[in-house]
């Protein structure tokens, strides 16, 4: 995919990855529209883009995650792509983790894609893409974070599922399953403490760079190997 002048919603635009993700689709030439839950980041980096069409919506609203694709697409006149950076962690062992915190993860990490991406497709023709950052919990499923592992991983198989139906009308389904990378996600968790993690697997301009070299050569997934200690596009 040739990415300058790909209609292009970033959702998650507010947060670490999300808007280094967004400042380098700028950069590459992409027509943007960002959505994202702090409404003064989220007018913030329009101004920064070059005035980018915005969106405010909380992923545990699905309603809403329907609409802000519908506005963007309204806005760019189509939709080209789709880039999901939406997260939240939560800590603890898996006999003591709370229904509500659960809900929660589930809601955020795996329901919520899911919703922007369902009203993503309709909107897309041959040649266009859909791109979801998942997490490497979702190949190591770690003691400590089970529920949270099971959202990533939740998503990730969902994603692996759709891929091939999608194949056919000539869409692509990219998978980011990126290592720890420092963005703060941990300390802002909903539930518990995270525990102690090891350093940061690469920078987040690192990642970002990955990304958008998959994206351009259509690539299905991006994993870490745990054992090699490093990230390798499919």
């Amino acid at each position: 995919m040739d990415l300058s002048g790909k209609r292009t919603l970033v959702a998650g635009a507010t947060g670490v990855l999300g808007g280094a993700l967004a400042r380098a689709l700028h950069r590459e030439g992409a027509r943007l529209a960002l959505a994202g839950r702090d409404e003064p980041k989220l007018a913030a980096l329009a101004q920064e883009l070059g005035g980018a069409p915005t969106a405010a919506f909380d992923a545990l609203d699905l309603d809403r995650c329907t609409e802000v694709v519908a506005e963007a697409a309204d806005a760019l006149g189509g939709l080209d792509l789709l880039v999901v950076a939406i997260g939240v962690a939560a800590f603890g062992p898996g006999d003591g983790e709370d229904d509500a915190v659960t809900e929660n993860l589930l809601a955020v990490n795996t329901l919520a894609p899911m919703a922007l991406v369902r009203a993503a497709l309709p909107r897309m023709e041959k040649g266009a893409g859909v791109a979801v950052l998942t997490a490497v919990l979702a190949d190591y499923p770690t003691a400590g974070m089970a529920a949270y592992s099971a959202s990533k991983a939740a998503i990730s198989a969902w994603l692996t599922a759709l891929r091939p139906e999608q194949r056919k009308r000539g869409v692509t389904v990219f998978d980011v399953r990126p290592p720890h990378i420092e963005t703060g996600l941990a300390g802002r968790a909903i539930a518990g403490q995270a525990p102690p993690l090891k350093e940061a697997a690469m920078e987040a301009d690192g990642l970002v760079a990955l990304v958008l070299d998959g994206l351009r050569t259509g690539r299905r997934e991006l994993r870490y190997d745990l054992q090699k200690g490093d990230l390798t596009l499919r």
